[in-house]
């Protein structure tokens, strides 16, 4: 992959991160030079740059090989850079114009991590994790087993079986065709709405616990089942779903800040083809009077 591919696939995200960190050091401090390339230091603000770029090509290198692959990654990138202003590469709009470009992306990942991603706080998130989770009616599961067979006959005589005392799990492993639960005498586990087909659903939630259907019929099959269990599903965890609340409310308030932005903006848009493909989207978003 060339530098220059490289380049343009860096997370600026990332990188905007770093430059925020490496930012609120003090005006004195001094940063720690790792190498030099033709009198030019590399330093541990490279390396942070550097590790933000490529880091997640590198897997699960041990922490010293990683280092070793990104000081080579910033030499050669140094050896490249100089080759290049050699050849006077960076003078020209065929430079500055991506390099305004970048620019802009790195301010604007800059921006959302200071307003957006770093205004949403552990408690914050927490509030509105609880808010969420409160609202939420609390779902049932029930835990069953079941015989699968291919025949209303067939099923009608293990429902015979049964009715005699037989035991639920011995008939499931000696007559049941689903290989997923045959061995472990026809049990499914615990399971909600919604995760079965129609006919299995309705069939077992009616069922009071240590009841056994009648057979019935589904697109696999002819089916008894028996219902073991019923519990109310636990809510995750906050610290289980925190990632996926905090993503949540950036995405909301990113929103709300590019809205914001917006109001106070004028924007033009200056194509023709494109100002007629945004109104007629427009037009089409238009509630019917």
């Amino acid at each position: 992959m060339s530098l220059k591919h490289r380049f343009h696939s860096v997370t600026f995200a990332l990188i905007a991160g770093v430059v925020a960190t490496v930012g609120s050091l003090s005006a004195g401090a001094q940063e720690r030079v790792i190498a030099k390339v033709n009198g030019k230091t590399l330093t541990d603000t490279d390396m942070k740059l550097a590790e933000a770029e490529i880091g997640s090509d590198l897997g699960s290198l041990p922490e010293a090989t990683k280092r070793r692959v990104l000081i080579e990654f910033l030499i050669e990138t140094q050896l490249f850079a100089d080759a290049a202003e050699g050849q006077r590469l960076a003078v020209g709009s065929s430079f500055e114009e991506p390099m305004q470009y970048w620019r802009r992306r790195a301010l604007r990942d800059a921006y959302f991590d200071k307003t957006v991603r770093e205004t949403i706080s552990d408690a914050e998130a927490k509030k509105f994790y609880e808010n969420q989770v409160g609202a939420q009616k609390s779902d049932q599961e029930v835990r069953a087993r079941h015989i699968l067979v291919e025949s209303h006959d067939k099923a009608r005589e293990v429902y015979e079986k049964l009715a005699h005392g037989g035991d639920f799990a011995r008939l499931a492993k000696e007559y049941s065709k689903d290989p997923g639960s045959k061995d472990q005498g026809g049990d499914l586990g615990f399971f909600g709405r919604g995760q079965m087909v129609p006919q299995f659903e309705e069939a077992v939630f009616r069922l009071k616990r240590g009841e056994v259907s009648e057979p019935f019929e589904s697109q696999f099959g002819w089916h008894i089942v028996r219902l073991d269990d019923r519990r109310q599903r636990a809510a995750p965890t906050f610290e289980a779903v925190k990632g996926q609340v905090v993503a949540s409310m950036i995405h909301r308030r990113a929103q709300q800040v590019a809205a914001d932005l917006r109001g106070k903006a004028q924007i033009e848009y200056i194509d023709p083809e494109l100002k007629r493909s945004l109104e007629s989207a427009r037009t089409v978003a238009r509630p019917k009077q």
